[in-house]
């Protein structure tokens, strides 16, 4: 048996994403954004609404960071979603974030945050409310690397939102291989 919900917002996982843009002066601001993916293999696509402090930020210097929240900085990421850059400019300062400059766009890199996709601004339409990034670098810290050096998901232990009980959920733990598993059943 099956419940129904009607139509709702709702896919699981939901990667929480922190979108970063400077500001007119060079002021680093972040915002959390859980409705959003990969769009082509180099575009990704974020759902933000047009009143935000980042989205105008980010029309205004055409490129975007959009990095994974992580278990470890939780707090901070959930700060950067329920506090306004309209209202507190230092908000990026008080969730305890520092920025490098990224060096393909013009926009900052979250050091606190082990993984970044790096983007140049396509489209904005404050109608939809849909931005689209063309991805020109993904950047991760050598601690969340493997003996590889691919990025281990277990060690970048991203969050998760859950929509349906506004909860973060970590991800992590490896149950399969990619385009293996299912040979089994071939």
């Amino acid at each position: 048996m099956r419940k129904n919900f009607g139509s709702k917002p709702w896919c699981y996982p939901q990667p929480v994403f922190i979108l970063a843009a400077y500001d007119e002066n060079g002021v680093p601001n972040a915002m959390n954004a859980a409705w959003g993916g990969i769009h082509y293999d180099d575009q990704i696509a974020m759902c933000i609404s047009a009143n935000h402090k980042t989205t105008a930020n980010i029309i205004a210097s055409k490129a975007f960071t959009v990095s994974m929240a992580d278990v470890d900085h939780m707090v901070a990421c959930d700060y950067v979603g329920i506090e306004s850059g309209n209202k507190v400019p230092d908000k990026f300062a008080r969730a305890g974030f520092t920025a490098t400059k990224s060096e393909f766009v013009n926009a900052p890199v979250i050091n606190e945050l082990p993984m970044c996709i790096e983007c140049r601004l396509v489209s904005y339409d404050p109608e939809t409310c849909n931005l689209i990034g063309e991805i020109v670098n993904v950047s991760a810290d050598e601690r969340i690397l493997d003996e590889n050096r691919k990025i281990d998901a277990s060690k970048l232990r991203p969050i998760t939102f859950d929509p349906v009980r506004n909860d973060y959920l970590v991800i992590g733990e490896k149950v399969g291989d990619a385009f293996r598993s299912g040979l089994a059943l071939k």
